[in-house]
């Protein structure tokens, strides 16, 4: 591209893997002569990669852009011009809606469609793209990957066939596709070769990735993905989420107990403890299988920590059922979780229940339950003091002289050190913890190296 630089501001929505696609947008922006800024009040684009897992997700999006406009109509005066696309599952849902609602908006392009960006800024093809063409996305964004640092999110599935009750994913990510395993692994290597030493693999059920091994080999799942991962020099961690108990198989747990790249660090939402309301929602499994698949992988790796998904509220939830998903966080032990109120998505099957349960209740079983939750993670988190711990350093700290950088249980870890150690594993001494980091002291070998 010839000529000045242009400018786009992404403001990113959600889950991780809405993080890596506005990184996968940046770079491809970045080849048609775009830079990143980290304001929206100086961009030739504006990008919202939005999510639509929660509530009023729209409303948000439309208020942002009630603000974009003025901006926008105020750039105009002055002579300059400016662009606004809206990305993601409110773009996959609203569609053209989104077009006649909010004029201001210039492209809106689903999850699945980042590739076309560039066409679209040059007027070369529809400014609205909400198909489902994984495949074409893969090819396209999984060759223009840069590092950002020591630590990086690979997308290795996505889409989801499960059709949870409360959830919206399978119509705003399509049905589960896998990557092939040459693309990952290239990708993978990629990003070492630029210095990352720790990768997060990214799905929306990414245990239920499965394709064949390079060079016609045998059909792999995810344990044998991790497996060939592990052998790439200089690769020293990984991690993946989000999984789903239904695709827990032998042979990822197998990778658990045998790959010591692979973190003991397990996202494993369950989402309720009441049978009943596990039906109600399709999870596809009862609490037994939950607590036996548990009890399998501690038993492959003891020194696991686990975290979850818990949802209060469904409808139809009794004080009964809402009591036994209390005493499902007390019988397996979170180190960490996310929990919500139940949100009606439109167009899902819980939507259109009519037992709902009334807010105040949902509010009231929520306090209860996160009280219940923290102090889970409070006492995970003291239960790390005394102990050193490897400690990946990926950024500066919140104060002048700190580093900051993740346990294996993917905890904060703050200490005072030099910013040289930022790249590195080094061992830590646990002194202090709080609710949402750990603090210490560098190791006297790694001290003296600073």
């Amino acid at each position: 591209m010839t000529g000045s630089k242009k400018r786009v501001y992404i403001k990113t929505f959600g889950c991780q893997m809405n993080v890596y696609d506005s990184a996968q947008m940046v770079n491809l922006l970045g080849e048609e002569g775009y830079d990143e800024v980290s304001t929206a009040e100086n961009a030739d684009l504006v990008v919202l990669n939005t999510c639509h897992i929660r509530e009023k997700a729209a409303e948000k999006v439309y208020s942002d852009l009630g603000r974009l406009r003025q901006l926008k109509e105020a750039r105009a005066d002055k002579g300059e011009a400016m662009q606004i696309a809206v990305a993601g599952c409110v773009a996959q849902a609203e569609g053209a809606e989104m077009q006649r609602r909010a004029p201001v908006v210039d492209f809106v392009v689903g999850p699945q469609s980042y590739q076309r960006l560039p066409h679209m800024l040059s007027g070369k093809s529809d400014p609205l793209a909400t198909d489902f063409a994984v495949d074409e996305k893969f090819e396209h964004l999984a060759k223009k990957r840069a590092a950002n640092g020591p630590t990086a999110f690979v997308t290795v599935q996505e889409g989801c066939d499960k059709f949870c009750s409360f959830c919206v994913v399978p119509y705003t990510r399509g049905a589960e596709h896998s990557r092939s395993a040459e693309e990952i692994i290239a990708e993978v290597r990629a990003l070492v070769r630029h210095g990352v030493r720790e990768v997060t693999l990214l799905g929306q059920n990414v245990n239920a990735w499965a394709a064949q091994g390079p060079g016609g080999e045998a059909d792999w799942g995810l344990g044998e993905l991790i497996t060939h991962l592990a052998q790439i020099e200089e690769l020293a961690r990984i991690r993946y989420t989000t999984s789903h108990p239904r695709d827990m198989d032998e042979r990822l747990i197998a990778a658990h107990r045998d790959i010591d790249a692979l973190m003991p660090y397990l996202h494993l939402p369950v989402q309720a403890g009441s049978d009943a309301v596990l039906k109600a929602m399709n999870r596809g499994h009862t609490m037994d299988t939950y607590y036996r698949l548990i009890d399998t992988i501690r038993a492959a790796r003891s020194d696991i920590a686990l975290s979850g998904d818990f949802i209060v509220g469904f409808p139809g939830e009794t004080d009964a059922d809402f009591e036994a998903t209390l005493q499902a966080i007390r019988n397996v032990g979170y180190a960490s979780a996310y929990s919500f109120k139940y949100s009606r998505r439109p167009g899902t099957p819980g939507a259109k229940r009519d037992d709902q349960v009334p807010e105040a209740v949902k509010v009231e079983r929520l306090t209860i339950l996160q009280d219940l939750l923290l102090s889970q993670q409070v006492a995970f988190n003291e239960a790390q003091i005394g102990k050193t711990l490897p400690v990946l350093f990926d950024k500066k700290g919140r104060h002048e002289g700190q580093i900051c950088g993740r346990s294996p249980y993917l905890q904060s870890v703050y200490v005072q050190g030099s910013a040289s150690l930022i790249g590195s594993i080094t061992d830590v001494n646990i002194t202090g913890a709080g609710r949402n980091a750990l603090t210490g002291n560098l190791v006297q070998e790694a001290l003296a190296q600073a």
